[in-house]
């Protein structure tokens, strides 16, 4: 019970308070204004333009906070509040997506390794929450002990692809805020004091992508944990 809680309820509770911080601090400063009165589509595309990018749309989407740069398109997508608003969280988050797109231009290594895990994950996300479930449920419930055992097996290595690709997401995240904020200052389009609400959101970001990788990783160790279980009672 304790691990169970340790490994499964305590990310998963953590989950929620990142979320709750994003949310939170998105929607206080998509309140504030910028005073250079710049929009988020503005913001984006000076940044890239200092970078020399010039091969990149900026597009509007729906939704909220459904902004993210698809390098495969070289399409650089907004939610319309990011990208018609004026707010200090629309430029920070139309900065940071135009932070990765910076990051495909200079070949940033971690991104490119991100790229190439995508595939896999595509394929281990759906395998690793159904089987896990399912094989769960087999071993403990029906008591198939081989069938169990063999999906959880198959569960766990989708888990560890899961969870090195939120490993390797951290970096890339956290380099692109960062590029942004630089941008950001030195182009003119936030004064140095505006960048409290930048950093509060960025930041808030963040943490949502650490809570999914502990999250993760707290799903594999319990998983090990029922299989090396199983095994000593074999």
């Amino acid at each position: 019970m304790l691990l169970w809680l340790a490994l499964i309820i305590i990310p998963l509770l953590f989950g929620f308070y990142a979320q709750y911080r994003v949310s939170s601090a998105y929607s206080r400063n998509l309140q504030i204004q910028s005073r250079s009165h710049i929009t988020g589509r503005e913001a984006a595309a000076a940044v890239m333009s200092s970078a020399g990018i010039r091969d990149v749309e900026i597009v509007e989407v729906e939704g909220k906070l459904s902004d993210h740069f698809d390098p495969v398109k070289k399409q650089l997508a907004l939610s319309t509040e990011n990208y018609r608003g004026y707010s200090l969280a629309a430029v920070g988050v139309a900065a940071h997506e135009a932070g990765h797109a910076i990051q495909q231009k200079v070949g940033y290594t971690m991104m490119k390794f991100r790229q190439t895990m995508v595939p896999a994950v595509q394929i281990a996300s759906p395998v690793a929450w159904g089987i896990l479930s399912f094989g769960i449920f087999i071993a403990s419930v029906l008591g198939a002990k081989v069938l169990g055992v063999i999906m959880l097996q198959i569960g766990v290595v989708a888990l560890l692809v899961i969870a090195l690709f939120q490993l390797v997401t951290l970096p890339v995240e956290f380099d692109a805020s960062r590029r942004a904020k630089v941008q950001l200052v030195q182009l003119g389009i936030l004064q140095q004091d505006e960048m409290k609400g930048v950093n509060e959101t960025l930041d808030a970001a963040a943490l949502t992508y650490i809570a999914a990788f502990v999250a993760t990783l707290g799903n594999l160790l319990y998983l090990l944990l029922i299989l090396s279980g199983g095994r000593r009672n074999d």
